[in-house]
């Protein structure tokens, strides 16, 4: 019995918020989602159904197939438990593996112990069962095993990805604070953007929100930019079927020579990362890039979509100087994009008031502690109205 073709539960793990947006990938690759939690989802498939996965999703960060569950008491108890998996039939004894874990249980303060504890136990196994035992280390770039363990209940997981999936692999230079691809994705799939009407990334700094939606409308997928998962180092893999979902992704590529997506910011050092960055991504060709202030933007004809991913203020005395930073925001979506929708993405909900337009909607995210909101602007022509809510 091959893990790459026998069911079992599958655990996609994402930041915080952006299950829903995993959610909706998930579905339109054919899955049936059984549980949606803060941090992911839960589904049923094989291992091949992870490679399609890994090679797909935009939000996800592991995709982690179930092994083996059991109740487990301390720490010897988990040992034992691993111990009897035929891990003989996983792991090349000439191979590397490395352990991550997610545990909750009084008998543990340091994960590492635990760890250690997993490791020991699948290389006895394997000297008992193999001709030798595999390496094992903490680098993640081949097969990785993990375990969750939270009160008495404990399984151990095949991690199909290895290294994050919330990197896509195209971001050569990150820039300054750069926005992680996975939720620079799920808010332009949060955001009502059709994929045909123009999108207006000013002050873009890297390049993240503008190259994520022209992946997204290109039908570029993040496995493109990837060569290495962990499902790639575990016995049964099947090179010929990664080959053809690999082909899959370069069969579903489409043109878009009407496509307007335009990309702006005041310094020259952010507009030429961002080039080297869609010029990785394979989307240069469908952004226009220009060096100007953001009130310079030039914009397209209406309908369209303006995203804005101002700075926070995060050091003390920053929030008041963009004070006038936000309220021109507000004038240039007023003024300059009527017959748009405006998005402003930003963890300084203080700071968002100074926009000075009422929101019609705002939506929950998470990043790097902060607790961000992305909000979104109807903006028809008129009298501008002040933000009364925060």
């Amino acid at each position: 019995m091959s893990i790459f073709t026998t069911a079992s539960r599958i655990i996609i793990t994402c930041h915080k918020r952006l299950s829903p947006y995993l959610q909706q990938e998930v579905e339109t690759l054919g899955f049936a989602v059984v549980r949606k939690f803060i941090t992911g989802l839960e589904l049923s498939g094989s291992v091949n159904d992870c490679i399609r996965l890994n090679l797909n999703l935009r939000c996800a960060s592991q995709v982690l197939y179930s092994l083996d569950e059991f109740y487990a008491r301390d720490p010897e108890d988990v040992y034992k438990k691993i111990l009897r998996y035929p891990w003989e039939k996983i792991l090349s004894p000439s191979g590397y593996f490395s352990v991550t874990s997610n545990v909750d249980h009084f008998t543990v303060n340091n994960d590492m112990f635990i760890n250690v504890k997993v490791k020991d136990a699948i290389v006895d196994r394997m000297r008992r069962e193999s001709s030798g035992r595999p390496d094992s280390g903490s680098f993640h770039d081949r097969a990785v095993i993990h375990l969750y363990w939270m009160d008495d209940k404990a399984e151990v997981f095949l991690d199909t990805s290895g290294q994050t999936l919330a990197k896509h692999g195209y971001r050569k230079i990150p820039g300054k604070a750069p926005m992680l691809e996975a939720l620079a994705a799920a808010t332009v799939l949060a955001s009502r953007w059709d994929r045909k009407i123009p999108f207006v990334n000013p002050m873009c700094g890297s390049g993240t929100v503008a190259i994520e939606a022209a992946l997204l409308a290109s039908q570029r997928a993040p496995g493109l930019y990837r060569k290495n998962y962990s499902f790639m180092h575990v016995l049964g893999y099947d090179e010929k079927f990664y080959r053809q979902q690999l082909q899959a992704l370069q069969n579903q590529i489409i043109e878009l020579p009407d496509l307007k997506i335009v990309a702006t910011d005041i310094s020259q050092d952010a507009i030429d990362i961002s080039k080297v960055n869609a010029e990785a991504a394979g989307v240069a060709d469908l952004i226009d890039f220009k060096v100007c202030d953001f009130e310079e933007t030039l914009i397209p004809p209406a309908p369209g979509i303006v995203y804005f991913n101002p700075e926070y203020g995060e050091r003390l005395g920053e929030a008041s100087d963009l004070e006038v930073t936000y309220s021109h925001i507000g004038d240039f979506m007023k003024k300059k994009c009527q017959g748009y929708i405006g998005y402003v993405f930003t963890g300084n909900l203080e700071l968002a008031k100074k926009i000075g337009l009422k929101t019609s909607k705002r939506t929950e995210f998470y990043t790097a502690q902060l607790d961000c909101r992305l909000m979104e602007y109807e903006l028809y022509g008129g009298t501008r109205r002040a933000e009364t809510k925060s």
